[in-house]
């Protein structure tokens, strides 16, 4: 089905598949558009391309339009629901293909997806569901932080590729409406649900991936949502980074206390990332760089999970994880020139 696992084991043996997720195709297609034309990956134009046609084979859902959020290891539609994380995904892939082979069909999907996007997820206020239904019926799902994160992104990628006044007031607004809805006043700090949900936390990975977003965009520079999240870095580093081990903790309530001690490569990737843009990071960023190191990288690949003690507690690689390691390399890459 020209697909990527869903993950590998600690040998480097995929795991049997039980099913592929449209979200890591997506993240794949992105990883090899980065490298077409890097001179040290030559298959990398070929593996893109492939990728781009079994997300369209496979997961586009062509009675009701978008796409699936997951196949079952035979190619059978699993999941029919239709999520935002995934539709991000898609134009963020997109998005960078596009950029390096200019194809118009690649294009076309980008178009598609955006469109179903804005006419689908779309609830008026700036903001967007979470999850529908295969025929784009509601399931109450209400507005999540992370999904909303990688569509700004994906608005972002867009923006950088061409001129789109449609897609420049939908990423305006959705900021202006993340600062209303998400944004808690006292910290400054990105919370996962909307203010006043019950139960509610943080991410401090979350914190620094949207700083980083933030940060680099000469657009979003400088807005309201920029200035909540330069508090939200420093909290997040206070309350949720060891300044010793260089952990990065999973998950914190509004007043600092851990509720998830794990530690994950992606928050590590994202933390390393943001100080990249930090004046004052450099320091913090050479530890984190030897953090990440130590006890994260192998020579066989890495490790997903740490315990709050520093022990392994997830030991196969997902294929998902490789985007967060190449967006911190690229910017790593950049920082030190």
């Amino acid at each position: 089905m020209a697909l990527p696992f869903e993950a590998l084991d600690g040998d480097n043996t995929p795991l049997p598949p039980q099913r592929y997720r449209a979200m890591a195709c997506a993240r794949q297609l992105y990883l090899f558009s980065s490298l077409i034309d890097d001179g040290q990956t030559a298959q990398a134009r070929e593996r893109a391309a492939a990728l781009f046609r079994s997300l369209q084979r496979h997961f586009h859902d062509a009675e009701h339009g978008g796409w699936f959020y997951s196949i079952d290891a035979q190619g059978a539609p699993l999941d029919r629901r239709k999520d935002l994380y995934t539709h991000a995904f898609i134009i963020f892939a997109c998005a960078h293909y596009w950029a390096r082979v200019r194809e118009p069909l690649v294009e076309s999907v980008l178009d598609a997806a955006l469109k179903v996007v804005g006419e689908r997820f779309a609830s008026g206020d700036g903001l967007y569901e979470a999850v529908l239904a295969e025929d784009w019926s509601s399931l109450a799902s209400g507005p999540l932080q992370n999904p909303l994160m990688h569509l700004a992104e994906a608005f972002l990628a867009t923006l950088a590729v061409r001129d789109d006044a449609a897609v420049q007031q939908a990423l305006e607004a959705l900021c202006e409406a993340l600062q209303q809805r998400f944004i808690e006043p006292g910290h400054g700090v990105m919370m996962e649900k909307p203010l006043g949900t019950v139960d509610n936390w943080f991410e401090p990975g979350h914190q620094f991936e949207w700083f980083f977003l933030l940060q680099s965009s000469p657009l979003l520079c400088g807005s309201p949502l920029h200035a909540s999240l330069e508090r939200a870095f420093a909290y997040a580093e206070q309350a949720g980074v060891d300044n010793h081990s260089g952990a990065v903790s999973g998950m914190l309530s509004l007043d600092g206390g851990v509720l998830d001690a794990t530690q994950r490569i992606w928050a590590q990737a994202e933390y390393l990332r943001a100080l990249t843009l930090r004046h004052d990071g450099a320091e913090r960023l050479q530890r984190q760089l030897l953090a990440l190191q130590q006890h994260f990288l192998h020579a066989k690949g890495w490790n997903e999970c740490l315990d709050g003690s520093g022990a392994v507690s997830r030991r196969d690689m997902p294929s998902t994880t490789p985007y967060h390691l190449a967006t911190c390399y690229l910017g790593l890459a950049e920082y030190f020139g």
